[in-house]
């Protein structure tokens, strides 16, 4: 059974000082971006020459993005089943680097967590609602086995940012392997999805990576998560896509939470449209489900660092 041991998690729970540490990062981490925002002016950015929307970061940067189940930030109650507070539906990790193809982490937000003073461990989803970036960001850290300080930037987005992300890209395209149907009353959730090559627009997109018949197959939820993600990357670095970020970025920043500034989001755009391919999603190492249980374990054999995978 590998759940974050009292040890090593009692400073997670330091939420205070976890804050304080990523209200102190962004002097910290000015290093990576030594210039001033560049866009070009009086020209759009150029798809040859990506730099034009804003000087690449000098180092790799690791942002932990938290896709929440509720529709908006400060949202009394998630959008999903059974009502209540907002928990992390999906946990990605990228690391960001012009020169290095972009790498991005799948973590199972059933993961087993265990905190001190708890009786029974909880999801890694969960974590949310108890305290926010700092313990989500913490937990991950132990989890993976990545330096301290890392992930060194944050990105929150509540379903309603998803819809407008892919709504500014101009609809992503994506190829199904099957057919999706539900409805769903209680969620007020509906899903029409045909197999095949799609073009999907917001809410398609959002029908897309809810989907979840079976609490015991999330799995299989990240495997249509990771299409979009795909797509999603694809349209950024698409020529037709350079050219909406930079209003995009605006559109987006009452609707997320982040402690990227405007320009060192053009930064990491910039970064991940230069970067070569192909893009690397990984997973975890997942021990086999034991029985019934919905909660997982990391392979006990497995050594960290789990992520990022050594570039050649």
């Amino acid at each position: 059974m590998h759940w974050l041991s009292p040890p090593r998690v009692r400073a997670v729970l330091r939420v205070g000082s976890a804050l304080l540490g990523l209200g102190v990062t962004g002097w910290l981490l000015a290093m990576l971006w030594p210039e001033p925002d560049r866009v070009a002016q009086g020209a759009p950015p150029s798809a040859d020459q990506p730099e034009t929307l804003a000087p690449y970061p000098e180092a790799p940067v690791t942002v932990l993005v938290i896709g929440l189940d509720a529709d908006r930030l400060g949202a009394p109650s998630n959008t999903a089943a059974p009502k209540g507070p907002a928990n992390a539906d999906a946990l990605l990790m990228l690391r960001i680097a012009s020169q290095e193809p972009l790498q991005v982490l799948h973590l199972p937000t059933e993961l087993g967590v265990r905190l001190p003073g708890q009786g029974d461990p909880g999801s890694l989803a969960q974590l949310w609602r108890r305290g926010g970036v700092s313990l989500v960001s913490d937990a991950v850290r132990d989890i993976v086995g990545l330096d301290e300080g890392d992930p060194k930037r944050y990105v929150v987005m509540p379903r309603a940012a998803l819809r407008r992300l892919v709504d500014g890209l101009g609809e992503v395209d994506v190829v199904l392997g099957q057919s999706y149907q539900r409805q769903d009353k209680t969620q007020g959730y509906s899903l029409n999805l045909q197999a095949g090559r799609q073009s999907l627009n917001g809410v398609q997109a959002e029908q897309l990576v809810r989907y979840l018949p079976d609490p015991k197959n999330v799995s299989q939820r990240r495997q249509r998560q990771d299409i979009l993600v795909s797509a999603l990357i694809e349209q950024v670095k698409a020529p037709s896509g350079i050219g909406v970020i930079p209003a995009l970025v605006d559109q987006l920043d009452t609707e997320i939470e982040t402690n990227l500034s405007r320009s060192e989001q053009l930064s990491l755009a910039a970064a991940i449209i230069a970067s070569p391919e192909p893009v690397a999603i990984s997973r975890l190492p997942l021990a086999n489900r034991a029985g019934d249980q919905t909660l997982r374990q990391i392979k006990p054999e497995a050594s960290r660092p789990l992520w990022p995978q050594p570039q050649p």
